[in-house]
């Protein structure tokens, strides 16, 4: 390969193969008959909302893998390819992040190894800044994102041979929602609706369909009011209100209420802010140390990589302070659940999942019971019980609870449980029926009501115990000729699909 004059730095990165280099400014360089030169620091760019800079989407990072792989594949044992960039500090910062993701998710190098081509020679890069105006001391490194994005992978929080980049891009956009998912099947943050129209912002009813078809039924509002939950309630999603002021960091009983209804819930939750960003990322990341056990900063590397701008200012200090406590109260949590502290939830299709997508439409049948799915993706015995569609798995079941007496088999399907009784079928989940007495302070009467059950908050008026009786006496006694399931239907939409009371008085 023959040295451009304009080349002031450049380090083998695939040997005899793939090369990257930083050109001077506004240089631009041809290809020759030996080398195939390509930059793409005026394609892929990062969109700031202030001072803030990098890292580039996982969109960004999914189309550069695949330009590389296209250029490999086209110009191997042809030309050399190099991979250059401007010397501008964010453009250059930028462009190593990209070819380090590549070489973490396709050359199989650990985040050290992927930039040690690239530092050689006392080669620095500018560490990415959060989204604040002017200069900030809240930043986060090359190595933080790098590392993020091996965890990321590894635990199943996205698949680029399975990585739908139309709808990633379509949703991140404003006219899209400007919504982003976080965890599969988990957490979608996107930006507060209100109800009247602005030009950034939508009315909550355009995210009704979305979020129902991708099994989002708690909808989590941190910000002021300015629009009408029940607009959700109505249709089935809960909704909560958890505010604390703009740009500052959440309070200890919004912390912990915000775990508590995520570890209870196996639906995905929708959650935003005003902006979806600062106070959005900062309990969503707290959920990332503790369940996933990433450090505070490989957690905003990764939200910052799905939903760039995400945790601001001195929230990134607050996260790095409370990470000890967080790992500790995850390793606590995972002892209770699974009696192993190393038992991290995993899943089975990533952010975006074309293939996760086509399943979910597949029709299901109930008169056949397939084998028994991993112990990750089975319930616990706990309030919730999984729902038809693919679950968050940070729960499992037990194999045998104390009390065999104290289950019944209500609605969804968990089709891994087998019948006792000779000429029936099981259609439900297991859910433990804990019942407690409560006074109804406006009637008098002392009742019996249900503590827990599926997909429901507690609640002592929502439901008789004539109705409930006669709903598990239908799904735990139903006849093996029937197939249509039309009186189980009945009574899971009356009982379960009808709109649920909103706990948090919107």
């Amino acid at each position: 390969m023959t040295r451009n004059p304009d080349i002031l730095f450049i380090t083998e990165y695939i040997k005899n193969v793939l090369y990257f280099a930083t050109v001077r400014q506004g240089r631009h360089l041809k290809s020759t008959a030996d080398t195939h030169y390509f930059c793409i620091d005026n394609q892929l760019i990062y969109e700031n909302y202030y001072s803030d800079f990098g890292p580039l989407n996982i969109g960004c990072v999914y189309k550069y893998c695949k330009l590389l792989n296209d250029k490999i594949k086209e110009f191997l044992n042809k030309q050399l390819i190099v991979h250059y960039t401007s010397i501008d500090p964010k453009k250059k910062a930028n462009a190593a992040f990209l070819i380090g993701c590549y070489g973490v998710l396709y050359l199989s190098l650990t985040p050290k190894d992927a930039l040690k081509p690239l530092v050689i020679h006392g080669q620095n890069y500018r560490p990415f800044q959060d989204a604040t105006q002017g200069d900030s001391c809240y930043t986060i490194s090359l190595i933080d994102c790098l590392q993020a994005l091996l965890k990321a992978r590894d635990l199943g929080f996205f698949n680029f041979q399975d990585f739908n980049y139309e709808e990633y891009d379509r949703l991140d956009k404003i006219q899209g929602g400007d919504l982003n998912w976080l965890i599969p099947g988990k957490y979608l943050a996107f930006i507060g609706p209100v109800d009247y129209s602005v030009s950034l912002y939508h009315p909550p009813e355009m995210y009704v369909s979305y979020f129902l078809e991708n099994n989002v039924r708690i909808v989590i509002r941190l910000n002021k009011k300015l629009y009408d939950g029940n607009v959700f309630s109505s249709v089935g999603i809960t909704h909560y209100d958890l505010f604390f002021p703009d740009g500052t960091c959440p309070p200890r009983h919004i912390l912990l209420k915000f775990l508590q209804i995520s570890e209870e819930s196996y639906d995905a939750i929708a959650v935003h802010c005003k902006a979806g960003l600062g106070r959005t990322g900062s309990l969503i990341g707290c959920y990332l140390i503790k369940h996933y056990r990433m450090t505070a900063r490989e957690a905003i590397a990764w939200m910052r990589i799905c939903r760039p701008g995400s945790v601001i200012g001195h929230q990134q200090d607050w996260l790095e302070q409370l990470e000890p406590w967080l790992l500790k109260q995850g390793n606590s949590y995972r002892k209770r659940m699974y009696d192993d502290i190393n038992k991290l939830p995993t899943h089975e299709y990533g952010i975006y999942s074309i293939v996760e997508k086509i399943h979910r439409q597949k029709p299901v049948v109930f008169n056949k019971s397939p084998s028994p799915p991993p112990p990750i993706q089975r319930s616990a015995t706990r309030s919730d019980s999984s729902s038809s569609t693919r679950p968050h798995a940070s729960k499992t079941r037990d194999e045998k609870n104390e009390n065999d007496d104290e289950e019944v088999f209500i609605t969804s399907c968990d089709l891994t449980i087998r019948p006792t009784r000779p000429q029936t079928q099981l259609k439900g989940c297991v859910i433990s029926t804990i019942w407690e007495n409560e006074d109804d302070t406006e009637s008098g009467i002392n009742r019996s009501c249900w503590k827990k059950y599926l997909c429901c908050e507690p609640c002592t008026k929502a439901l008789n115990d004539g109705l409930w009786m006669l709903a598990v006496r239908c799904t735990k006694l139903a006849p093996k000729w029937c197939s249509s399931n039309k009186c189980c239907n009945l009574f899971d939409m009356l009982l379960i699909r009808r709109p649920r009371r909103n706990l948090t008085g919107t």
